[in-house]
């Protein structure tokens, strides 16, 4: 069966898992934990793209997170949105004019310089959000809106709303794999390995970065609104130094460059940091010891450790199949054992 056939049957296999997962019988606790691990993943993928295909170390997308989330709250409380398409398009409208702007200012430096920019920006927001407080209800946030349902999906209810995460998640994940496969993304990709070349080829590097910074917000804002119905209640936290460093380790404990590799690695944040919470205060240190060991022996994410354990898997067959085939031909020609 060829390697295609084969993700695609792999693939087939979790969707009808991850769908059947709310009628399996499952604690709503799990139901909860895995709706919560589609909503970070969409937010890590959209740093993916940065990270992984544009090689753009970007801080900032907490910010567009929490903008998402913040204008759903605001929209809500303060001029009474109460369906989800106007909302989450108004989300998306202002996180990518937000993200262009600040696109503007980072780009103007690179590596460490970029990376600085970003962190500076995502803290200006951060800051916003804490001392605004007739806006945003500073350090106590703001409460007092309710999931809304969404077509067929009845959010009220925990299945619904998990229904509508996951539903959510594969429109993400395609958009996303579908730009990166495109002569978009392979540029985006040519320019993060050779930025000079591409630039002697013609193309605008610093446009093709621009656009991934404003799609990537974009995407995140999708995760940001969808944060805000499940909790129904937004905070500073949200746009966080936290959160950033978190869906960073996401992507990196996944696998840069793969999109799937964060969604496990926001999977395995997820669950772990829940599990390890309940058994003791210093769960913290637990996880950070975990990163360490990832980091030191899967530099790659855990992604890019199977794949590399299958090529090593698929190598030792084909030199088993290749030295029987040798022996086989070596009795048949007389050449072996008498």
């Amino acid at each position: 069966m060829s390697r295609p056939w084969r993700n695609a049957i792999v693939i087939g296999i979790l969707l009808v898992l991850a769908i059947a997962v709310p009628r399996l019988g499952l604690p709503a606790f799990y139901v909860s934990l895995l709706t919560q691990t589609w909503i970070y993943g969409i937010l890590a993928m959209s740093l993916d793209l940065l990270v992984g295909f544009t090689g753009l170390v970007s801080f900032m997308q907490a910010a567009f997170f929490g903008i998402g989330a913040y204008v759903v709250a605001i929209g809500a409380t303060r001029y009474h949105f109460v369906d989800f398409w106007p909302t989450l398009l108004a989300a998306i409208l202002i996180a990518g004019l937000v993200a262009a702007a600040f696109g503007a200012l980072a780009l103007r430096s690179e590596d460490e310089g970029f990376i600085i920019i970003t962190l500076a920006l995502n803290e200006i927001i951060w800051g916003l959000a804490y001392q605004w407080v007739s806006m945003s209800g500073g350090d106590n946030g703001i409460t007092g809106f309710l999931r809304v349902n969404v077509g067929p999906f009845h959010t009220t209810d925990n299945s619904g709303f998990y229904y509508l995460s996951l539903a959510a998640l594969i429109v993400c994940l395609t958009l996303l794999v579908l730009m990166v496969r495109s002569p978009f993304g392979l540029v985006l990709v040519g320019a993060r390995e050779r930025p000079r070349r591409m630039a002697a080829l013609g193309y605008n590097v610093w446009l093709f970065r621009y656009l991934a910074l404003i799609i990537a917000g974009m995407f995140a804002a999708v995760a940001g609104v969808l944060f805000a119905y499940y909790n129904e209640f937004v905070g500073p936290g949200s746009l966080s130094l936290d959160t950033t460093v978190q869906v960073l380790i996401m992507v990196i404990l996944g696998g840069t460059g793969t999109l799937i590799g964060p969604l496990l690695g926001a999977g395995i944040l997820v669950f772990l940091s829940n599990a390890l919470s309940d058994i003791t205060q210093r769960w913290v240190l637990i996880l950070g010891a975990v990163y360490v060991v990832t980091v030191m022996y899967a530099p790659d994410g855990i992604v890019g450790l199977v794949n590399r354990l299958m090529a090593k898997a698929r190598s030792r067959r084909e030199l088993s199949l290749a030295a029987g085939a040798a022996v086989g031909g070596a009795f048949h020609s007389g050449e072996g054992p008498k």
